[in-house]
């Protein structure tokens, strides 16, 4: 039961983990980078279609990001979705594939983004939390049936804390290289 509990809460910090990854991935540096705009929802023939599903998406220069659809007839579809995104960018589309040039970031924007990164991470260090907590009270939970001695509980414990430490630490090793990616 207790190894149950362990596998449960380790998967739960393994998906906060990767989804963080993402969402930090998806901030910008300056950089073309295809995480900027591969999960732009584009409205495909009625359903609703991350980009990267179709087309393939690629960085020939440092600041230029090529979109090349799979289906030539998604170009205008492709561009409505990129223009109608938060993201900023205006691409241009050349009837074959969408070209973004992305603009150098002023150093307001590099503090601005810097700081979205630390609220991001922020929240995944909460989210790892929560699933400490959670697997905590199961322990205690089973530790109140009699399932688990106090022995046992505290190792237990102790484990899950050492588990937390190393999925935060993991967390933070994230917002340090996307900082320092930023910055400079």
């Amino acid at each position: 039961m207790v190894n149950e509990i362990f596998k449960d809460t380790q998967g739960k910090m393994s998906k906060v983990i990767e989804h963080y990854r993402n969402e930090v991935a998806s901030i910008r540096t300056g950089r073309a980078n295809p995480g900027l705009v591969d999960s732009i929802k584009v409205d495909y023939y009625g359903s609703i279609s991350p980009l990267k599903n179709i087309a393939q998406i690629s960085t020939p220069e440092a600041q230029v990001i090529i979109i090349q659809p799979f289906d030539p007839s998604s170009l205008d579809l492709i561009t409505k979705a990129i223009t109608s995104s938060d993201l900023g960018f205006t691409p241009n589309n050349d009837g074959q594939i969408v070209r973004i040039n992305i603009p150098p970031l002023t150093e307001d924007r590099r503090k601005e983004y810097v700081k979205l990164a630390h609220n991001m991470i922020e929240d995944g260090r909460v989210a790892i939390r929560n699933a400490r907590r959670e697997a905590n009270d199961s322990l205690k939970r089973l530790n109140k049936e009699h399932e688990l001695s106090d022995d046992n509980l505290k190792r237990a414990m102790d484990d899950v804390q050492e588990m937390t430490d190393k999925n935060i630490k993991q967390l933070n090793l994230i917002l340090e290289n996307k900082e320092k990616e930023i910055l400079h």
